[in-house]
């Protein structure tokens, strides 16, 4: 938490976070982390590690409230499909890019 916020104060303009304990595991991210943390600052938050259906996609955003969500391996794949989770998203009214 200290990290965080030393990075925030001397300028980073967002943190791209990967739970460890997540990552590969396509379990969901690590929600109440990414929550924890993008409550301590106000630099965006990007979530990273553990997606692993679209579901995923809407829980990181609704309850962790970060401003963006990666992942790999999905897509990589064809587990799921980029234009799906777009439209999946923007009928849960999560912002996406066009």
């Amino acid at each position: 938490q200290d990290w965080i916020k030393e990075a925030e104060s001397r300028g980073a303009g967002e943190i791209l976070l990967t739970s460890m304990d997540k990552d590969g595991t396509k379990s969901g991210f690590d929600n109440v982390l990414l929550k924890q943390i993008n409550d301590m600052i106000s630099i965006p938050v990007i979530a990273s590690g553990g997606a692993g259906n679209q579901q995923h996609f809407i829980d990181v955003f609704q309850e962790s409230n970060v401003d963006a969500a990666l992942a790999a391996s999905v897509f990589h794949y064809g587990e799921i499909l980029i234009p799906d989770l777009k439209d999946l998203l923007q009928r849960n009214n999560i912002p996406v890019r066009r």
